[in-house]
């Protein structure tokens, strides 16, 4: 991706965000801002100690976000899983320990914990 577009998107997407996130696409349409976000596999801090294995991503959920010079923005976010291999168990980041150690939003946060939550997680 473009460096510009790259630095342009700081100033789009929620503070902290780019910490645990690569935007890895973008459209633009006539009145919308479409931006694909995927979680990086970096292992949670809570799970350090543990063998970890990626098992890909959740299913894509789509966050409308404030509008961009009259368009809509919305962000599609995919959030990562992984085996633990030491428990046999399917884990992943756990947003409100996120979101007391880093910069990222509350309410960022808060949608990614209730994304956990309709993901049956």
């Amino acid at each position: 991706m473009h460096d510009s577009f790259q630095a342009l998107l700081h100033l789009v997407i929620p503070e902290g965000v780019s910490d645990y996130f690569k935007v890895v696409d973008h459209k633009t349409q006539a009145n919308s801002i479409h931006i694909y976000l995927e979680e990086l596999n970096s292992i949670p801090l809570e799970y350090q100690s543990n063998r970890l294995q990626s098992k890909g991503f959740f299913d894509e959920v789509i966050l409308q976000d404030f509008p961009l010079r009259g368009r809509e923005v919305f962000l599609h976010v995919k959030r990562r899983r992984w085996l633990n291999l030491d428990s046999n168990k399917v884990v992943f980041r756990n947003w409100e320990v996120v979101a007391k150690g880093t910069r990222i939003t509350q309410d960022f946060a808060a949608f990614l914990k209730a994304i956990s939550r309709y993901q049956g997680t």
